[in-house]
């Protein structure tokens, strides 16, 4: 899952500063994980500390969220979200935004199976986006990952998600033309599986989510995930993106991917 921290934190500088192009500087001073980060980690903790049937994974992505989110408050949050972070009876809102995907891929690292994937998938989302866009997109990404380190082909992943989940849609350079700011995962999902089925390695999957624009960095950590189970992450872009995290969170990653990481 660090793959989707990656490309949050690689997008953060071009969320409000689209720039269209894959030519530009990976990491930069100005570069910093937002929401997308914290809500991943947040995620991937409540899995860590799930029983072993995840009977009460909901109930600890609350705890998790909640307990990170209050920790690192000011770090992007929309609105919605912020009110169901500092509720102490919160409950799902009915969000199809594209939150759903930004934080669901620890998930398909941990799943055994599709049926699996899907179904933990939706014990992690339900608990504020329970709108059928939001769900349908964090099982997308969820079943997208778990196949990817599974050994499936590209070809075989675009097949299932066209097939079962959205259609295929723009280019990459056509959506670098026409692609704008859309925060809803049904405006998310079709471009940010486009930079995936278009890209040749993990870095390059990366610069395709940020060059289309956008809402850059969930765009970059939704596909970041499967960018890093299809191909993997290079070392020193691993090591450069922990530079930005404090080491409470990269503890969770660490033990996160001790026990689930390729």
């Amino acid at each position: 899952m660090l793959g989707a921290i990656i490309g949050d934190i690689v997008g953060s500088r071009f969320e409000w500063h689209n720039h269209k192009s894959k030519d530009f500087e990976l990491f930069a001073y100005d570069s910093r994980f937002t929401d997308d980060s914290a809500m991943t980690i947040a995620v991937a903790k409540a899995l860590l500390e799930s029983k072993s049937d995840y009977s009460d994974l909901s109930e600890k992505a609350v705890e998790c969220m909640q307990k990170i989110g209050r920790k690192y408050y000011d770090v992007g949050y929309g609105g919605s979200f912020i009110r169901w972070l500092v509720d102490e009876n919160p409950k799902p809102y009915n969000s199809w935004g594209n939150g759903s995907a930004m934080r669901v891929s620890p998930v398909g690292f941990v799943a055994g199976a599709i049926e699996e994937a899907k179904a933990l998938s939706k014990k992690v989302t339900e608990v504020t986006h329970n709108h059928p866009e939001g769900l349908k997109g964090a099982e997308a990404i969820s079943v997208a990952i778990y196949m990817a380190r599974n050994g499936k082909s590209k070809e075989e992943i675009k097949k299932y998600m066209t097939e079962n989940y959205y259609e295929l849609g723009q280019s990459v350079d056509e959506l670098q033309k026409t692609y704008t700011f859309d925060v809803s995962t049904q405006g998310t999902m079709p471009p940010a599986l486009e930079c995936f089925y278009e890209s040749t390695d993990f870095e390059d999957c990366i610069r395709n989510a940020i060059s289309i624009g956008g809402d850059s960095d969930t765009i970059g950590a939704i596909i970041g995930g499967l960018a890093e189970a299809y191909y993997g992450i290079p070392e020193n872009i691993k090591k450069k993106a922990k530079e930005y995290l404090p080491e409470d969170l990269i503890q969770i990653i660490d033990e996160f991917e001790k026990k689930y990481g390729r």
